[in-house]
């Protein structure tokens, strides 16, 4: 199983990392490992080591068949169900990262960072691009989103990751979190929604 997700595909996320509303020229890509997958409402564990640590709440895409090259029109296909996940970032850690010109694993793709929620039947929305989610925090919404926003939309980046991975099935495409992001502390509850439908709920330990 590969863990792909997608930097700066919201252009209000944008502008709270670099100040200004702007599109990437092709999407940023970056993997998780395998170990970084927290999944059936288990706690997740802060880092005592990684400083900040921030969620990310983002819709994730399953992948459900094997694919190389995939053409765009036919990316939709490839999936067959989507969920919240949290993309945990130590984001003072990001920073120093992005300076120094590094890649982002260290800060993004560390044990327990790629939260997921409960799947959803891509045969429940009519629109893939037409979802709205959020994360709520101790019984506050902190995070919305909404998918039409997404600066490259889902089967565009289906048929551009797959120019370079063997897509299988199993495979999780995380596709970005728009603005809203913030830390979480010990005895957090965090709980995802996509649509009116809860999919994501474990505690911060």
């Amino acid at each position: 199983m590969k863990i792909f997700a997608i930097g700066m595909n919201y252009a209000s996320h944008n502008k709270e990392l670099e100040g200004t509303l702007y599109k990437p020229k092709t999407p940023v890509i970056f993997t998780k490992a395998d170990s970084a997958l927290l999944k059936d409402h288990k706690p997740f564990f802060i880092p005592d080591h990684l400083g900040r640590i921030e969620y990310e709440t983002e819709i994730v895409v399953r992948i459900c068949r094997l694919g190389k090259s995939i053409p765009q029109q036919f990316a939709h296909r490839y999936y067959d169900a989507v969920t919240v996940g949290i993309d945990f970032t130590a984001r003072e850690l990001q920073q120093q990262l992005r300076a120094e010109g590094h890649p982002w694993e260290l800060c993004k793709g560390f044990d327990g960072s790629a939260a997921i929620g409960n799947w959803v039947s891509i045969e429940k929305f009519k629109d893939i691009q037409n979802i709205r989610f959020h994360l709520d925090i101790n019984g506050k919404t902190v995070q919305e989103g909404y998918t039409g926003d997404m600066l490259f939309k889902v089967d565009e980046l289906i048929a551009y990751i797959s120019r370079y991975f063997t897509l299988k099935t199993g495979d999780l495409l995380y596709t970005g979190t728009p603005a809203g992001t913030g830390a979480v502390a010990i005895d957090d509850h965090l709980e995802g929604y996509v649509e009116d439908r809860k999919v994501l709920d474990f505690n911060c330990k």
